[in-house]
């Protein structure tokens, strides 16, 4: 029992100690599913706070030899699951108990970051990490091991030449020299050289029983092939099987809504968003988990570390994403090619590759099926907000300042400034052959109003009394702002719109939600003879 060799199970008991943890143990099902495979290479990559760190606890705990876990897994869905096995014959199966791999293997547990954060100087990680590990391992087996020997894999095959016990292999963070020493390019490749070594070798199926590795980005490409091609990679892009085992799922955070007495949809309307193939729902865990505690619809994943990078991204003017976030921001989705991202954080060549990364790192979701990238939901949208307004991107800020003063002057019942920064987003926004379009003034009034996500939940198209209203904001539960229920009007007139919104009674709406009291009845219209926007706003009570 070691720091890297044959860990205990403490780290793992922890986490199982804490109230609301959320059963993730079907994924040691899939993993025994494929040791000793062609298949037992596995990397499961997912942003932070997506809990990768509670999964490889996890597997270090159930496979450890240093770990006795009988009982922290008995109650767990594991032990309710018998897998099936192929045996002899493809038509011959036999029926696997969960124990039958349980603390049974040499595992070596290598925690990426850990390594950098000791290191005197991260140049020297990759030495630090073979002579850290090639110390423990013979210390753990002594006279196993030849005192010149200075590779690490080739000391795991001393190891299991003596022992006849191969290694499972877990290492957590493993793309950490990627993300903290981006430009140093020799190191990046002196790492690569480590991970081929032990996983792309001749000998790898006689030394390595399977693997486990997780972290933020994809594996390195090196042109359009993987660095490490032997690994089945789960990425945010294409989790497969894994899933479930990503983040929370909706079923997931439901059952902890009722437990705790949260509002479930308003928790989806915060924190859902990344969904992958059948429709599945994926919420960050430390998002719900600190929901649970503070009781308070916050923005907590995004306050690890995010705002800047995402700032930093944003001010990059290489690529032409501005137009792309300004839609995005106001609920709109951009088409993406993710195939030719090199899986690293320099080298950015397209909008694509920067919209990938997005991807990866949570700042965006994406629909595998159209190929397009979304803000996933309420917290992180938010985030991108006042990172665009701290950003150096003028042309970004000045809209987010512009539509910081349309909420003002739509709050204070200034429907003449109300009517002017409408048309001036109008004439900004859409192309001359779209200008005349119903649906181009929809979408101008919802980018024009893109900061509202902090004081506001927006809707479209809802069934309201007896039609549907055009576009409902309705005020958060600290905000102190009335609703706002727009009417949008083509070559009419806004005393029609204000009128329809009363005649068919769309502020009935508000009862769904329980809202009492104030909300503005807003009537926009626009003439295609003389170009002009009109606006009225009235003052409505429920």
């Amino acid at each position: 029992m070691g720091y890297y060799i044959n860990p205990p199970a403490d780290g793992f008991e922890a986490v199982l100690n804490y109230k609301k943890y959320v059963d993730k143990s079907g994924l040691i099902a899939y993993i025994n599913s494929v040791l000793n495979t062609p298949d037992m290479l596995t990397c499961s990559t997912r942003p932070r706070r997506f809990g990768k760190s509670f999964a490889a606890k996890m597997l270090a705990a159930y496979y450890s030899k240093g770990a006795e876990s009988k009982v922290l897994f008995e109650k767990l869905e594991i032990a309710g699951l018998e897998e099936e096995r192929r045996k002899e014959t493809p038509d011959k199966w036999e029926r696997v108990c969960f124990e039958e791999n349980l603390n049974k293997y040499d595992v070596l547990f290598l925690d990426i970051t850990s390594f950098i954060s000791m290191a005197e100087d991260i140049g020297e990680t990759v030495c630090d990490i073979q002579a850290e590990v090639i110390r423990e391992l013979k210390k753990t087996y002594p006279g196993c091991i030849g005192d010149s020997t200075k590779s690490l894999f080739k000391a795991l095959m001393q190891v299991v030449e003596e022992t006849g016990n191969k290694f499972f292999i877990i290492i957590d963070e493993w793309d950490a020299l990627f993300r903290e020493a981006k430009e140093n390019k020799g190191l990046q490749q002196s790492y690569i050289q480590l991970l081929r070594s032990m996983f792309k070798s001749s000998q790898t199926a006689q030394v390595i029983v399977g693997a486990y590795m997780t972290g933020i980005l994809p594996i390195k490409k090196y042109g359009s092939q993987s660095a490490l091609t032997d690994f089945r990679e789960f990425t945010m892009l294409a989790p497969g099987e894994l899933a479930p085992y990503i983040g929370f799922t909706e079923e997931e955070v439901q059952r902890l809504c009722e437990e705790y007495g949260l509002d479930f949809w308003k928790t989806q309307k915060w924190y859902d968003g990344y969904r992958f193939d059948h429709d599945q729902h994926v919420y960050c865990p430390n998002s719900i988990m600190e929901l649970i505690s503070r009781r308070k619809f916050d923005s907590y994943w995004t306050k690890t570390e995010t705002y800047e990078s995402l700032r930093d991204y944003i001010d990059l003017d290489r690529y032409g994403i501005k137009d792309g976030i300004v839609e995005m921001l106001g609920g709109k989705r951009c088409r993406i090619d993710p195939g030719a991202f090199q899986n690293d954080m320099t080298s950015i060549a397209s909008r694509d590759d920067l919209f990938t990364l997005f991807v990866h790192l949570g700042y965006l979701a994406y629909d595998f099926d159209c190929r397009e990238v979304f803000i996933p939901n309420e917290e992180v949208r938010g985030e991108f907000v006042r990172a665009v307004k701290g950003g150096k991107r003028t042309e970004l800020a000045r809209a987010v300042k512009m539509s910081d003063k349309l909420l003002d002057a739509t709050i204070s019942m200034d429907s003449d400034t109300v009517a002017k920064l409408i048309e001036s987003a109008h004439f900004a926004e859409t192309t001359t052959k779209n200008y005349h379009d119903e649906q181009a003034l929809r979408h101008v009034v919802i980018m024009a109003y893109i900061t509202s996500i902090d004081h506001y939940m927006r809707f479209e198209e809802l069934v309201s009394g007896r039609g549907y209203s055009d576009i409902l904001f309705l005020p958060k539960r600290m905000a102190s702002k009335p609703a706002l229920l727009i009417e949008l009007k083509w070559d009419k007139s806004v005393d029609k719109a204000v009128s329809q919104i009363k005649e068919r009674h769309y502020p009935e709406i508000m009862k769904k939600f329980g809202y009492k009291g104030r909300i503005l009845l807003i009537g926009l219209n626009y003439s295609t003879k003389t170009g002009k926007h009109t606006c009225k706003i009235e003052e409505y009570n429920v």
